[in-house]
């Protein structure tokens, strides 16, 4: 069973199970005399039926342990399950960071997506949690700052392929797969540079075990619905404005910017659903996120074409043109389908 769901089932059992009473004894009952009465005396015969009657019946298979932790989840306080769900991402990308090789990339990928929604998760409660969620919230942040060199090198190769695989002109197809295996190179080169720099991702899972412990002495089990209600309104309106924002401007930080607040909005729904209170879940467009998720790949193509650039220089003109365009249409496909919905 992993930590945090031992963890959890512990808890439960500590504010559920009642004290036990001592049994009394019979008086006399520990004098020596009467244990060599007991000792010395024959037990009396029973019949097979009667001994068949006190025989507790015998359990086939394995006891069946998920029911007893989601009884055990159920009777811990809302806000003990938001800690559990934010603790079981951490461990996650602890977990993550440790993949060595090749699943470097794909570690790296996965930790920051589970910091990005223990982050989420803090801000459901951030104003019921004390001076030390802002400090926690911060220093997640920085961990996961501390990793994008990685992870861009990671995206930037999972975007040429997500376009490789749709409809192209040959000469579109021929640039975007010279590109590719540049962007793979960079991609190899960042990943040896972090082994040199911090073996295994040691330094960070260090960190990353003490922000964890942090985050788990927090008064969660005092949080309230008013909480993390008042932080999903707070999200659902920081998603309308960035979104009047970057259709007004068209800006390229307006459009990250509304991406990041719906992603953030994503995130909060998947952590209260995951403690059961999906009632108090926004709702929203999930194909709209997704879309403005791909809008953010091709800025990260553009951004590779400028200074410090993995590609050649005589084809950074070529992939700048074919990025924008794309960008423009990605970006008229998502105003068409209308806002993340608020209900």
């Amino acid at each position: 069973m992993p930590q945090a769901e031992v963890e959890a089932v512990a808890e439960g059992a500590e504010s559920a199970a009642p004290s036990a009473a001592p049994r009394a004894r019979p008086r006399g009952s520990d004098r020596p005399g009467a244990q060599a009465r007991r000792a010395a005396s024959p037990a009396p015969a029973e019949s097979g039926r009667a001994a068949a009657a006190r025989t507790p019946p015998q359990r086939t298979g394995s006891p069946d342990r998920r029911g007893d932790t989601d009884a055990a989840k159920a009777a811990r306080p809302p806000g003990q399950r938001l800690r559990a769900h934010a603790t079981r991402e951490i461990d996650q990308a602890l977990d993550a960071l440790g993949w060595g090789g090749n699943r470097i990339h794909a570690g790296v990928h996965l930790a920051r997506k589970n910091l990005r929604r223990a982050r989420a998760t803090l801000a459901l409660g951030a104003n019921g949690l004390g001076p030390g969620a802002a400090l926690v919230d911060r220093e997640l942040r920085a961990l996961n700052r501390d990793l994008s060199p990685l992870r861009d090198a990671h995206a930037l190769v999972e975007t040429l392929d997500r376009l490789l695989r749709g409809e192209l002109a040959p000469q579109a197809r021929t640039l975007l797969a010279r590109a590719r295996r540049a962007a793979a190179a960079a991609r190899a080169a960042a990943a040896r540079r972090s082994r040199e720099d911090d073996p295994g991702l040691g330094r960070r899972r260090a960190l990353l075990q003490v922000l964890r412990a942090a985050l788990r002495a927090m008064p969660w089990a005092q949080l309230q619905p008013g909480h993390w209600r008042e932080a999903v309104a707070a999200s659902l309106q920081r998603v309308a404005r960035a979104g009047e924002r970057a259709r007004a401007s068209g800006g390229d930080e307006d459009w990250h910017d509304w991406r990041r607040r719906a992603r953030r909005l994503s995130q909060q729904q998947r952590a209260l659903k995951s403690a059961g209170l999906g009632a108090d879940a926004p709702k929203f467009d999930k194909r709209q996120i997704e879309r403005l998720g791909e809008a953010q790949d091709l800025n990260l193509l553009l951004d590779h074409c400028g200074k410090g650039s993995p590609f050649a220089k005589a084809e950074r003109g070529a992939l700048k043109a074919f990025a924008r365009g794309e960008l423009a249409a990605a970006r008229e496909r998502i105003q068409g389908g209308g806002a993340p919905a608020q209900a």
